[in-house]
């Protein structure tokens, strides 16, 4: 019986053992760009994964969310910001996801059928039902999952313009599964975000953004025009900054403060689970991707700088603050009481 019960044991061990290597097999593990389709509410959504020469499907693997502006692409995205090439460097998945177009039955333009993320302003779907865009990240990230192996710990979010916005809200909204985000030139539109777990924030924008004003405002192109599409007064910079660090209950007193070559950093720390807030500054920057490329002519959204690199730091921040499923928030309001305002 013994030796009967000894045998089984190790059949079963072999089967488990096989099994799991035929799951993680199962897994893609094709270097370079592949796109995805999913369908969600009757509409078919699309994203582009980047892979990583180093990915094993063995090995779970962070990924970071690029969410693309107001108008832009996901293949636009990722030629603007470098996150392909810096995935290659140090080892995760990257992706980009497609925003919906106003008109989803006509093909998407910049200037006459934009795709615009759902970011909680309501600027952009008067007339019509906005998009569940929170719902399609969650999709897919459930499809991601099935499809590659991630650290369910070390998923993060960051976006440009509308795509920065839209940061802020999957943050809030899905706190339970993303670690940190990185919104560059956007803003938090509602409040105030309330989490189930802390979510670091790390935010970037330029002193000489047109349509990002550091004092906030109606947002107009360099020419001076405003667009009407998005031109909904936005709220001040510090404002945005300030609402997330409360949320995030983080100690009401100054912030510590570093300034080099033009390039201006605060950081509010000690907040609920380690959690940890970054504001930086970049002088002269316009509305552009810091370090990247633009689309758009300077004579439209002002300059490009490379005073610093968005990319480049937003990694950093990320490798540092992983998601921890030991911390949960208890009595928001009670925590705020001795929080920042």
């Amino acid at each position: 019986m013994s030796a009967l019960l000894t045998s089984l044991l190790v059949c079963f061990s072999v089967l488990a053992f096989n099994f799991r290597n035929a799951h993680a097999e199962d897994k893609q593990a094709k270097a370079g760009n592949q796109t995805f389709a999913i369908t969600l509410n009757g509409s078919q959504r699309s994203y582009i994964v980047h892979v990583p020469p180093t990915y094993k499907p063995q090995t779970p693997s962070s990924l970071v969310i690029m969410l693309h502006g107001g108008g832009g692409t996901a293949a636009a995205a990722m030629w603007e910001t470098g996150w392909a090439a810096k995935a290659d460097q140090q080892g995760f998945l990257t992706v980009f996801p497609n925003a919906m177009a106003r008109d989803p039955a006509q093909p998407s333009s910049f200037a006459r059928n934009p795709q615009l993320w759902n970011d909680g302003s309501d600027r952009f779907f008067e007339g019509q039902t906005a998009s569940d865009d929170v719902g399609f990240i969650a999709a897919m990230l459930d499809d991601l999952s099935d499809r590659f192996a991630l650290d369910a710990q070390r998923i993060f979010v960051t976006g440009f313009s509308n795509g920065a916005s839209m940061s802020f809200r999957v943050g809030s909204e899905l706190s339970d599964r993303i670690a940190a985000i990185a919104p560059v030139a956007g803003a938090l539109w509602f409040d105030p975000p309330q989490f189930r777990q802390p979510v670091s924030m790390c935010y970037i924008t330029g002193t000489a953004d047109p349509l990002n004003l550091i004092e906030g405002g109606v947002p107009k192109l360099a020419t001076g025009a405003s667009d009407k599409v998005r031109a909904k007064p936005k709220p001040p910079v510090r404002d945005s900054i300030l609402k997330w660090a409360k949320a995030l209950g983080c100690p009401s007193t100054t912030p510590s403060v570093s300034d080099n070559r033009g390039v201006r950093t605060e950081t509010y720390s000690a907040c609920v689970g380690a959690a940890e807030v970054v504001y930086i500054a970049a002088d002269e920057l316009g509305h552009t991707w810091a370090g990247g490329r633009s689309v758009l002519p300077e004579s439209t959204v002002g300059k490009t700088s490379n005073r610093i690199s968005a990319t480049d730091v937003i990694w950093e921040f990320f490798s540092k603050h992983a998601r921890s499923d030991l911390v949960e928030f208890g009595n928001i309001d009670e925590l705020s009481k001795t929080h920042v305002r």
